[in-house]
């Protein structure tokens, strides 16, 4: 009787941690969508570590994004902006949704950036993007009119510019909305590794 007691109590100890690491320190997404390819393919899974002051630059993140990413078309929090091909969307909804997004950081808070062909100038400075697809013709490839992120917010874009639902459209997801950062794939198994 004492061996099926210590039994129990150590399934229900290890079944409390697993819900504890889950809860609060690293998560496990899978990707629903393209809008990451290359670097991540539809059904892949990874973890995401929920222990996070801040994210960087070129982060993959897990976070909820406005309220504004529910319709189709998304919406701006400014009804002028977004989706005119001159300038990016700079003020989300002010709700957020409850969807998932998995997406890559590509301005933090005070950047000025603006979006030529699908890359990202930052600061001045086209970013290093050799993990992404061509933009091509698509929506939201060219918003030459640079937008500054507010303090606290992050600006989002998937690695697939020409088929990525992202803050191009929406605007900039605020920092409390973020989950996670991805730092390791577990499947399949021949794309192991870390981010």
């Amino acid at each position: 009787m004492k061996s099926l007691i210590e039994l129990v109590v150590t399934v229900a100890v290890a079944v409390a941690l697993a819900f504890l690491i889950q809860a609060f320190i690293v998560k496990p997404y899978r990707i629903p969508s393209g809008s990451m390819e290359p670097t991540l393919s539809i059904g892949q899974r990874i973890l995401a570590n929920r222990v996070i002051e801040h994210p960087s630059v070129g982060d993959i993140v897990v976070f909820h994004p406005p309220a504004g990413a529910d319709p189709q078309p998304a919406a701006c929090g400014v009804s002028d902006e977004g989706g005119d091909n001159e300038r990016a969307c700079d003020v989300p909804t002010r709700e957020e949704s409850s969807q998932t997004f998995i997406k890559r950081v590509v301005a933090g808070p005070g950047d000025v950036i603006s979006i030529v062909n699908g890359h990202v100038i930052r600061n001045g400075v086209r970013e290093k993007d050799s993990y992404t697809y061509q933009c091509g013709d698509a929506q939201g490839c060219n918003y030459r009119t640079s937008i500054k992120i507010p303090p606290g917010d992050y600006f989002m874009m998937g690695d697939n510019r020409g088929e990525s639902d992202d803050s191009r459209f929406w605007g900039p997801v605020p920092d409390k909305w973020i989950i996670g950062v991805a730092f390791f794939t577990y499947w399949p198994p021949d794309r192991i590794g870390l981010l």
